[in-house]
């Protein structure tokens, strides 16, 4: 599919309307229109450019990623894990956290928009997280048959997922300090 160049600007322009469009109808809700409409865009641009809804979705939330955590490499895990939570302030983590809430329960429904996620936004994030433990591994902070590896994605989701629920409380660098802490670092050796 041939695609026009937009400058870097006019692009974050339109992830961030895709981004508070979502945050304010949620994914079923978020049409093409409503991006073209909010954008001042053509809806055939859109098409052009993206393709499909769970791809724009995909790319905007992409786009708010821009640093992969491969690139985070303190020296230690502990503060590689640091590093990971200064990427972003706690307001943008309230955002990011509703907004994946709001996607784990579209993606029931959706399958190309789970797919679009896995590919652009959940694989690449835990390619870069593999690599992380790995240097931990390497560095032998972390022992190689550790069973925990293979489940500290699960834990970080539920970390983000489990606050609200279960505390009524937004996630936020004090909780997800202390979860590192006392739950992900521990169950590591690290």
């Amino acid at each position: 599919m041939a695609r026009s160049r937009l400058t870097p600007e006019r692009e974050a322009e339109l992830y961030e309307a895709v981004l508070e469009l979502l945050r304010e109808v949620g994914y079923d809700a978020l049409t093409m229109d409503a991006v073209a409409a909010r954008t001042r865009s053509s809806k055939a641009t859109l098409y052009r450019q993206w393709g499909s809804k769970p791809e724009l979705v995909a790319k905007a939330l992409r786009h708010n990623k821009p640093v992969s955590l491969a690139e985070i490499d303190t020296g230690s895990l502990r503060g590689d894990f640091r590093a990971m939570l200064e990427r972003t302030d706690d307001c943008q983590m309230e955002k990011d956290s509703a907004l994946m809430r709001g996607l784990a329960h579209a993606v029931h429904d959706n399958p190309e928009l789970l797919q679009a996620l896995r590919e652009l936004l959940i694989e690449p994030e835990m390619t870069g997280l593999g690599e992380v433990l790995e240097r931990a591994v390497r560095r032998g902070e972390v022992d190689a048959g550790n069973p925990a590896l293979t489940l500290v994605p699960h834990m970080l989701i539920g970390a983000f997922v489990a606050r609200p629920l279960i505390d009524d409380q937004p996630v936020d660098h004090e909780f997800l300090s202390s979860y590192l802490d006392a739950v992900v670092l521990p169950s590591l050796g690290a």
